[in-house]
């Protein structure tokens, strides 16, 4: 192929210059130097810039190819643009473009035949326009567009990925679709489709070879097709017998296949003895993953999920690197987590890859968050066809999504009390009663997926409330922040508990530990207006939990941000947990990483340095922990304690001679209980009850958990952390888990 990325030249348009830009004559002199891949506001010339810009590069006349001569054919491929292109070669229209994460191509080979023919110029007219009506948007651009952990005034408009020209032979291969629709030990099934673009008519031969780590042929296919003028879509299934299955991290080896798809003419013995016309290699796994009543199992072997919420690696998604997207995957992996969420957003490929080669799961939302107009229908539903053709083949996404809270009210982060009181009504109205959204666009979206992929679950949207207007979902519970105490989330579970069959969000704000651009020497006289508008801080909700009017020090109110992060997190997961399977099958914390130097729900800051909600994550996470119920903050002397223990386990075999020791302790005493027995494999278990008379002696009252049992292995330890959360050691084939809980005595 012919590399078109690197330097580009590139202005903005106005009426004017939108007739005459793409003219190959046209004095380019005054235009700025720009790079793609990348975003137009990281260029100096363009920083404030909300489009639409004219993109122009010039490549030289191609040489005849050397297999395929006058029979080969030549494709402009944009791998990646934000949002909308129109496309012009030499002066002439190629088409548009619209949906910032799928690739696009174009025929140019009679544009290009004439190897005489001098330098092109490829011209792109690039508009990402702002939505000016956030509860009616027409941009499917999800959070890069209208998010409440992102610079509001960021535009993210630009060529963000690759241009290339490829070379194939008369027939190509458009589009290709790998699915695993069957995984078991004795067999794997595959099921695909591709789309085969014919210059000329006669019949090809679709050859799919599988291979496995080691490249050994596992499987091989052939398909022979009388191929038409133009596109022709063409269907086969592969049975592959004992496969390598891939599992996530927690149930086993990532093994991973390659699939290599050719196609080749064979009716014009002068085609076929060139060889493959064209061909595509892509990586999948071989494993089945199903969901019922939210509990997710993969090749048949039930998981409880423990996730995670992710945004974009950097806002400006072009600038990350492969490295920082695999560190992200890497980072959640070592909390303890088997569950990434692809917030509202799709991200670069080689995030998936790291999640495939790691073992992470990954829940697909479609680039939909909040409010959009009706004219989107159409587009949304393409897109998401378009989507599966892009990623269905990775083994580690296990959910499609199509749309985050399909509500239709503009969030922002400098929302005020009386904003908040206002935005908690139409929330309520906006989940119980039909809207275009939610009942019309949402329900396309997931006929769309169900049809295009069989292979995994579908829901229609995110975050509503279990009723008459979404039955089936998961919620968004902000216990602590939005919503009433951090203590309300048991509460909540035992008088609703499909509220907590699967909760996807919920977390609190937190100061970042790289907080220079807060300003911190200012104190307390920050800009808080500007790190409302631009960073994210929602000091309304810091007023009612962790105001900064208590504390003398910047450094002060950041370290009770985090404890207090840290705190509500905690206490969410082992509430979360101790419900697994029951009804529980997982959750995903709210957020995992920042993508800008901002002040919100992330456990990591836009430096991945961890905040202490990480370490009370990983803590909560970790295979194995021993719980209480949560005692009441205060007790008075003469009250009647009764708190519940439970060991919760998410190893696959049982827990040997497992021994709980409960020790609660006061000024001058204390009281200690202890049970013991083995504990079922990925199980929780209520082991016994704290029951006492709480005594006269004013002060802490702390509740010490410790859990002991047999293993084989030397690597079954758990982390530590300064939050009270669950710590773990191991001593020979003895592993040692604590917890500890205190209250007070008035």
């Amino acid at each position: 192929f012919v590399e078109l990325s690197g330097p580009w030249l590139a202005t903005a348009l106005d009426d004017a210059g939108r007739r005459t830009f793409a003219e190959p004559d046209l004095d380019t002199s005054d235009w700025s130097t720009i790079d793609v891949p990348g975003h137009w506001r990281s260029n100096e010339a363009f920083e404030t810039s909300d489009g639409p810009l004219a993109y122009r590069r010039s490549f030289p006349a191609l040489p005849t190819d050397a297999n395929w001569g006058d029979d080969a054919r030549r494709w402009l491929v944009f791998d990646g643009l934000f949002y909308q292109g129109d496309m012009w070669l030499d002066g002439s229209y190629l088409g548009d473009t619209e949906g910032f994460h799928l690739p696009h191509s174009f025929d140019i080979t009679s544009r290009v035949s004439d190897p005489e023919s001098g330098e092109h110029v490829v011209a792109v007219e690039v508009a990402c326009a702002p939505q000016t009506d956030p509860t009616a948007k027409r941009n499917l651009t999800g959070i890069f567009q209208h998010w409440d952990c992102l610079d509001p005034d960021w535009n993210p408009g630009g060529i963000w990925r690759g241009v290339r020209i490829d070379t194939t032979g008369p027939a190509r291969i458009e589009r290709l679709r790998v699915l695993c629709t069957e995984a078991r030990a004795e067999r794997a099934t595959l099921e695909c489709r591709a789309t085969v673009d014919a210059a000329v008519a006669g019949t090809v031969r679709i050859t799919m070879t599988v291979r496995n780590a080691d490249g050994l042929v596992i499987d091989e296919h052939q398909l022979d097709h009388t191929a038409s003028t133009g596109p022709n879509r063409v269907r086969w299934t592969s049975n592959i017998s004992n496969p390598p299955l891939w599992w996530p991290h927690a149930l086993g080896d990532q093994n991973l296949v390659t699939v290599d798809v050719a196609v080749q003419y064979l009716t014009d013995a002068e085609l076929d003895a060139r060889g493959a016309s064209d061909r595509r290699v892509l990586t999948t796994g071989l494993r089945h993953v199903a969901m019922r009543n939210w509990i997710f199992t993969v090749n048949g072997e039930r998981l409880f999920l423990k996730g995670t919420n992710i945004g974009p690696t950097r806002m400006q998604l072009a600038e990350a690197t492969a490295e920082e997207l695999e560190r992200d995957v890497v980072l959640a992996k070592q909390a303890g987590l088997d569950l990434l969420r692809v917030h509202a957003h799709i991200t670069r490929p080689e995030l998936y890859e790291a999640a495939d080669r790691h073992g992470m799961l990954i829940w697909q939302d479609m680039p939909l968050q909040w409010g959009y107009a009706r004219s989107v229908l159409r587009e949304a539903t393409r897109q998401a066809r378009e989507t599966v053709d892009l990623l269905g083949h990775h083994p580690s996404i296990a959910l499609w999504c199509g749309h985050n809270e399909p509500l239709t009210f503009d969030i922002r982060p400098d929302t005020d009390s009386n904003d908040s009181t206002r935005l908690a009504l139409s929330f309520l109205v906006g989940q119980q009663f039909p809207t275009f959204n939610k009942t019309v666009l949402d329900r396309s979206i997931k006929r769309t997926l169900d049809k295009a992929d069989p292979s995994r679950p579908v829901i229609s949207h995110s975050g509503m409330l279990p009723g008459a207007g979404s039955r089936n979902t998961d919620t968004h519970l902000y216990y602590g922040w939005y919503q009433g105490s951090e203590r309300d989330l048991p509460r909540a579970a035992s008088t609703w508990p499909a509220l907590v069959r699967f909760v996807s969000e919920f977390g609190a704000q937190a100061v970042p530990n790289s907080a220079d651009f807060c300003e911190p020497k200012l104190w307390p006289d920050l800009d808080w207006p500007a790190l409302q508008k631009h960073h994210a801080l929602q000091l309304a909700f810091f007023d009612k939990h962790v105001p900064p009017a208590e504390y003398e020090t910047f450094d002060l109110w950041r370290d009770a941000t985090q404890a207090y992060q840290a705190m509500l997190l905690r206490h969410h997961v082992e509430t979360l947990r101790r419900l697994k399977y029951r009804p529980a099958g997982g959750f995903c914390q709210f957020l995992f990483a920042d993508g800008f130097p901002g002040i919100t729900w992330s456990v990591l800051d836009h430096e991945r340095v961890p905040k202490r909600g990480y370490e009370a994550l990983a803590a909560a996470c970790a295979p194995v922990i021993v719980v209480a119920d949560r005692p009441d903050a205060q007790y008075e002397p003469g009250d009647a304690l009764a708190l519940d223990v439970h060991v919760v386990s998410d190893r696959r075999v049982p827990l040997l001679n497992a021994k709980v020791t409960a020790d609660l302790r006061w000024f001058g005493g204390n009281e200690t209980w202890t049970w013991g027995g083995d504990m079922p494999a990925d199980s929780c278990v209520r082991v016994g009850t704290v029951q006492a008379i709480v005594p006269d002696a004013a002060g802490p009252l702390t509740l010490e958990l410790k859990l002991t049992f047999d293993t084989d292995s030397e690597t079954d330890t758990d982390t530590d952390s300064d939050t009270g959360a669950g710590t773990g050691t191991s001593s020979g084939s003895q592993v040692e888990i604590t917890n500890r809980y205190v209250a007070a005595i008035s």
